[in-house]
């Protein structure tokens, strides 16, 4: 899998400033990081910049896979549907300044309308395109619907765009049921961004939610044949380290992002 690269997510190490995330992704080598809307926005609240943030990962040679998130824009009707998408707008223009192909953007938590997520799909790829970004519809596999990569594929077909994708993620096909052998369902161009982690039986799989996954390799999902599928469908591009643990927040953030890349490499290396 030597055409993999790695991503640093940098909800992994959230407490840091983000101008230090990018310092250290690129210290410990990592080929790119996730960089998340709220980060951003706090960065430019204190009196930051976009071309600040732009010139970090440029200056220090990171890619910028995705940003993340932008949130109501599938369930939506009317002036709330209005609302959430000038958000979704103010959003993709920040992605597209720091030079991001795509943007994640989330699933309803409660039940979810396919054909009024599929054409509100359709109207986000859309606006998208006339900007210059790729919005990935994320399915989650705590929310009580869209959790499974055939229920991103619905959304996806219901779409009826060529650049509608979903993101991968270990813990996610894990806690909505899925089966990984799925992701032989998808096309390398309907992957946004492979999300890398490791899953728990304890708690129940039905009871965990994002704190519960764990370093790759700390766990029992089958991590070989999520990256042996990756390279069958033919992507090609990264895999990027995404947990939300305090434990690790409370740590050297450096030494965390240090130890996530080893323990990736381990996997995808062996």
């Amino acid at each position: 899998m030597a055409n993999l690269k790695y991503s640093l997510n940098s909800s992994t190490i959230r407490p840091t400033p983000i101008m230090r995330k990018i310092e250290i992704a690129a210290e410990v080598g990592y080929a790119a990081i996730e960089l998340w809307h709220d980060d951003i926005d706090l960065y430019l609240n204190e009196g930051g910049s976009l071309d600040d943030i732009k010139h970090s990962t440029d200056d220090k040679g990171l890619a910028v896979p995705t940003t993340i998130y932008l949130a109501g824009w599938f369930e939506t009707t009317g002036d709330a549907h209005q609302q959430a998408i000038e958000e979704c707008k103010r959003r993709m223009d920040q992605a597209v300044q720091l030079g991001a192909p795509y943007i994640i953007g989330g699933p309803p938590m409660g039940p979810a309308d396919y054909e009024l997520g599929g054409r509100n799909y359709r109207e986000l790829l859309e606006i998208g395109a006339s900007m210059g970004v790729k919005p990935a519809m994320e399915f989650l596999g705590f929310v009580e619907q869209l959790n499974t990569i055939e229920d991103a594929l619905e959304v996806i077909k219901k779409s009826e765009h060529p650049d509608a994708s979903t993101v991968l993620d270990p813990f996610h096909i894990f806690r909505g049921g899925g089966d990984v052998e799925s992701i032989a369902k998808l096309t390398d161009q309907q992957i946004a961004v492979a999300h890398f982690n490791d899953t728990v039986n304890n708690p129940p799989r039905e009871q965990q939610h994002d704190p519960d996954r764990v370093m790759p390799g700390d766990g029992m999902f089958n991590l070989k044949r999520y990256v042996e599928l990756l390279e069958q469908v033919g992507y090609e591009r990264f895999l990027s380290l995404e947990l939300f643990r305090e434990d690790l927040w409370e740590q050297d953030p450096k030494e965390v992002a240090i130890q996530g890349l080893e323990k990736m490499q381990a996997v995808v290396e062996a």
